[in-house]
């Protein structure tokens, strides 16, 4: 529990910067499964399209302050990987 006027203050504001923040956190996450999905699939455009939507995403909550701009490399980097290794198959078995 909050001892002083200002900490009571903090906990309202955090509490608003949450609510405003979760939608987006969310819509990334949702972006980054959709793409992960779409590369399991093995469906080369769709998955193509799917990663540069996640990534267009994951920039924008990165710009806002959401998360962490290397949080959102990282997760780039390995969507990336997944996407590459499907490239590298669908080559290998045309």
């Amino acid at each position: 529990m909050a001892n002083s006027k200002s900490a009571e203050k903090r906990i309202r504001v955090a509490e608003r910067k949450r609510a405003r923040n979760k939608p987006l956190r969310s819509a990334a996450k949702t972006f980054e499964k959709r793409a992960e999905t779409a590369i399991a699939a093995g469906d080369a455009e769709t998955a193509a399209s799917e990663v540069r939507l996640a990534i267009s995403q994951l920039d924008k909550v990165a710009g806002k302050g959401v998360i962490h701009p290397n949080n959102a490399a990282r997760r780039k980097s390995r969507l990336m990987a997944k996407f590459n290794k499907l490239g590298v198959a669908a080559t290998a078995q045309a």
